[in-house]
């Protein structure tokens, strides 16, 4: 699972959905991650800026990958930096889970990169968002034209648990209930 800049100051900038929302939906991806096991790549793009830092619940959530995290400076398409570039292809996994916080610049490019390198992507779309609707609905459909597969948080932590009488899927439904309530 790559989570790409859920930093404070970039969410701060997104309008297609709303901060708690998008917020929401970025910290159940990195619990059913941890749930699950599976390998994390966090990234950031000029914390100490206007950007601002990652959101501070993923360091409770994914401690040692946000220890780890790519800190990019100003690199627009994450995988064009050779740091998470190399992170992504140590997790040795083929088929990737990508949520980045803005669809229409943080999400589209590497997506569209991994996709052209061969890789399987399912991009998160309600784990982050754009300034208008009309730049989060382009930048879907780019995607989804070049073989992405598009998904959103509650379906993807479904689909990863496949049944909720096993250990995991009991706690991923206890992930995904403050959003069915909400």
């Amino acid at each position: 699972m790559l989570l790409i800049d859920h930093q404070v100051g970039t969410m701060g900038w997104v309008k297609s959905i709303s901060f708690e929302e998008m917020k929401r939906n970025a910290l159940m991806l990195a619990q059913a991650a941890r749930i699950l096991k599976m390998p994390v790549v966090l990234t950031s793009s000029m914390e100490e800026y206007a950007q601002g830092p990652l959101l501070s619940e993923l360091e409770s959530i994914l401690p040692a990958e946000f220890a780890a995290r790519v800190k990019r400076f100003g690199i627009v398409n994450a995988m064009d930096d050779e740091n998470f570039a190399a992170a992504v292809k140590a997790t040795g996994r083929r088929k990737l889970i990508i949520a980045g916080v803005t669809n229409d610049v943080c999400t589209v490019y590497p997506a569209l990169s991994l996709v052209g390198d061969g890789f399987e992507v399912q991009v998160v779309a309600d784990a982050g968002g754009s300034p208008t609707s009309m730049a989060d609905d382009i930048a879907l459909r780019r995607m989804a034209q070049a073989g992405v597969t598009l998904t959103s948080t509650n379906q993807l932590i479904a689909e990863l648990a496949g049944s909720w009488v096993t250990p995991e899927g009991g706690e991923l439904i206890q992930v995904m209930m403050p959003a069915l309530q909400a």
